[in-house]
């Protein structure tokens, strides 16, 4: 069986920016050996970020829908991360919703989490890209 991987915002813009991080993101991408998946929440962050930047977002948009299964959201997923969001606010202050999707995803697909984001420093199954 592959091994699952969720990626979310911050190692998808690591990866489209191409620094020390993206490249350790790109290595994982390549492994033919893993299933990638992003939630589409995180597709409309990344894609913001990119607009924000002057970045085509067509262009950032074909990078995830070509390299992962995009997830979609449901009504089921959403009361998942609407849960995991409550919960996690109580510790972490600034945890974010799209936190909660990409945290919901990895439980509903047994799917690691790669990031860079503190926001998952601690959390079991992250994989934390400046430790990779």
């Amino acid at each position: 069986m592959n091994e699952s991987y969720i990626i979310d915002a911050y190692a998808w813009i690591e990866y489209l920016i191409g620094s020390a991080a993206g490249v350790k993101v790109k290595s994982i991408l390549e492994d033919e050996g893993k299933e990638i998946y992003t939630s589409a929440v995180t597709v409309a962050e990344v894609i913001s970020k990119a607009v924000r930047e002057g970045r085509d977002p067509e262009t950032a948009y074909n990078v995830l829908s070509s390299n992962s299964y995009i997830i979609d959201v449901d009504g089921e997923l959403s009361k998942t991360a609407g849960i995991i969001h409550a919960k996690m606010r109580e510790t972490i202050k600034d945890f974010g919703l799209s936190d909660a999707y990409v945290l919901a995803s990895s439980k509903k697909l047994d799917a690691k989490i790669l990031t860079g984001d503190s926001h998952f420093k601690d959390t079991k199954g992250s994989i934390f890209l400046f430790n990779v």
